[in-house]
């Protein structure tokens, strides 16, 4: 124990590997081997390639024919080309894995692996050696594992699917609630939340392509009296009324807008001040043919801008408000510019 070894390594030449020594060490790192004396035809298997696929020792024909009949029809082309590359020297090595019939006619995955011992003096072959491994524990992991990656990719594509789905109901219940956040419960135009985001939108887009824009501010004479003496049941019905003949008035481009109470604003962009007010008169005109509430004949007063170059919305609506007060005071049922 006190002096150092001098054993040195086994070392190995290819002397050394004879008839005894090869098939010694083949069984040790596979499941099966073969050896083919290719001038001869004899093929020899050993008794554990014979146990993995099930049949007794050397209860088969020793030739190559027995390993190309067990092949599996469909990885036999395969098989073969990978074989002949490696004998014509096209590749370094033959490696190749494919199934085997076994003795009660199932198949079996194996690795087969050979190597050309010797060649003839015309570089055919004379003796080549392999090694059969048992790989169907692998083969059925991988498709195990393949199965398992499929089903969660599926699982990823349907979960994926779900929230597309969940998403596309939250856009539209987003767009739903923003509709009834911007639109009046009693007339469904829009409401006043909607016109204070509209109307500096709306005068933005006049300054930055110089057009015109024009506003028309609008109330229903009298409404107060109709509320008081009729009820608000039908003060809200002559509100409907009033707004279902107004939107047969107004383009797609314009926006009608409940300001408050019985007062309501029409947007009008890219038109000018003479056009406004015909739109106003043609309003009027038809409010004129509505039925009366009780004694209460239903009549608006109207006061019709034109933005000024440089005017914001505050200045705007206000300009509107003062027109609409001079066709109240100058008697009602009246269109002030």
């Amino acid at each position: 124990m006190g002096e150092a070894s001098n054993i040195e390594p086994l070392k190995f030449s290819a002397s050394d590997l004879n008839d005894d020594l090869l098939p010694t060490i083949l069984e040790l790192v596979s499941d099966g081997i073969w050896e083919w004396n290719a001038n001869t035809g004899f093929v020899y298997r050993n008794p554990g390639w014979y146990a993995m696929l099930g049949y007794a020792p050397h209860s088969l024909d020793n030739s190559v024919l027995t390993w190309e009949s067990l092949i599996h029809p469909d990885d036999y082309p395969r098989v073969m080309a990978q074989f002949d590359a490696y004998v014509t020297q096209r590749v370094p090595g033959y490696q190749c894995e494919y199934r085997c019939r076994m003795q009660d006619g199932s198949y079996t995955w194996i690795e087969d692996r050979g190597y050309i011992l010797a060649r003839n003096a015309d570089g055919s072959v004379a003796r080549m050696v392999g090694a059969h491994r048992s790989i169907e524990d692998k083969k059925r992991l991988l498709e195990a594992l393949e199965r398992r990656n499929h089903s969660l990719e599926a699982m990823v594509e349907e979960r994926t699917r779900e929230l597309s789905r969940v998403n596309q109901q939250l856009q539209l219940q987003l767009e739903e609630n923003r509709k009834l956040a911007e639109t009046d419960v009693l007339t469904s135009i829009a409401n006043r939340y909607r016109l204070e985001k509209a109307l500096p939108e709306a005068c933005e887009r006049a300054q930055r392509f110089r057009q015109p824009l024009s506003l028309i501010a609008m109330d229903i004479d009298d409404f107060k009296n109709i509320n008081d003496h009729y009820g608000h049941a039908l003060g809200d019905a002559a509100l409907v009324q009033v707004v279902d003949n107004v939107k047969h008035c107004v383009a797609d481009n314009h926006l009608l807008a409940r300001w408050g109470g019985d007062e309501f604003i029409i947007i009008l962009p890219d038109t000018p001040l003479a056009e406004a007010r015909r739109l106003a008169e043609n309003i009027r005109d038809r409010l004129a043919g509505l039925q009366p509430v009780g004694d209460f004949h239903i009549t608006m007063s109207f006061g019709v801008v034109q933005r000024f170059d440089e005017e914001q919305q505050t200045g705007l609506k206000a300009r509107a408000d003062q027109a609409l007060y001079r066709s109240k005071i100058a008697g009602k049922d009246m269109i002030s510019v």
